[in-house]
């Protein structure tokens, strides 16, 4: 039997997310430089039809018009809503989601969910959120975007079947509203998914730079620390490309 669902992550934040049929593309960042960053992995190819494109939130390695607008053109956006503004100029149809807020694509239901990081498009630009997601059909799969880890995680959802969780940045410190490769596996204790994938690590670097091959390093100590302290959790290590299939049914905890 075929898998009822898949993730395939593209590099950085952007993941394909497959369930039930429905194709969803997370934050896409897909060229080769993003303002002073440049792609340390090969840009992948164009990921064919989609149903909806995820946006959490403003930052521009999040949210990059070059990207979205080489992407099916029928696919709508869903954001945040303090990433709204900025995809006006994407000409595609754009839904605000505030967490809370559900729409259904193509027969999942897509349900923003709270994040803590700051989601503005520009540093003195006005404060706005950032959102996580959840795509439920027969799996449900949680895409954090950016956040820090948060108590309320633990009422994000009681049954994932998988996690996309930031483990890293692209720069040599982390500032608030991010995770480490620790605080992602403390964050598993919360969300208690089945399955963990770590995502937003050694895809882009600044410019600056130069030389510098991808940091393997976070998604193992991500692995590692996720085996202390959340060993139910079976964690994927993905490399740009790669694909994490959901099995058509999965045991749920009561």
């Amino acid at each position: 039997m075929d898998p009822a669902g898949r993730v395939t992550w593209l590099g950085h934040a952007t993941a394909l997310l497959e369930v039930d049929g429905a194709r969803l593309l997370t934050d896409p960042v897909l060229r080769p430089r993003v303002g002073h960053l440049r792609r340390l992995t090969p840009v992948p190819a164009d990921p064919g039809r989609l149903d909806a494109i995820l946006v959490s939130h403003a930052h521009h390695d999040h949210l990059h018009l070059p990207s979205i607008r080489r992407l099916d053109p029928a696919a709508p956006v869903l954001a945040a809503p303090g990433a709204a503004r900025a995809l006006r100029r994407s000409g595609r149809t754009v839904h605000e989601l505030a967490p809370g807020d559900e729409l259904d694509v193509a027969g999942v239901r897509v349900r923003a969910v709270p994040a803590a990081h700051d989601g503005r498009r520009v540093p003195l630009g006005a404060a706005v959120d950032a959102v996580g997601f959840v795509v439920a059909g027969s799996q449900r799969v949680y895409f954090a975007g950016d956040t820090e880890r948060f108590a309320g995680m633990a009422e994000i959802d009681d049954a994932l079947d998988a996690a996309l969780l930031p483990v890293a940045g692209w720069g040599p410190r982390l500032g608030p509203g991010h995770m480490d490769p620790r605080q992602a596996a403390e964050a598993l204790v919360l969300l208690r998914p089945t399955l963990a994938v770590p995502i937003h690590w050694g895809t882009y670097a600044p410019a600056s730079l130069r030389g510098r091959g991808p940091d393997i390093a976070p998604p193992d100590a991500f692995a590692a620390n996720a085996a202390e302290l959340a060993p139910e959790v079976r964690v994927v290590v993905l490399a740009p490309g790669g694909s994490a299939e959901l099995p058509a049914r999965i045991t749920r905890r009561e």
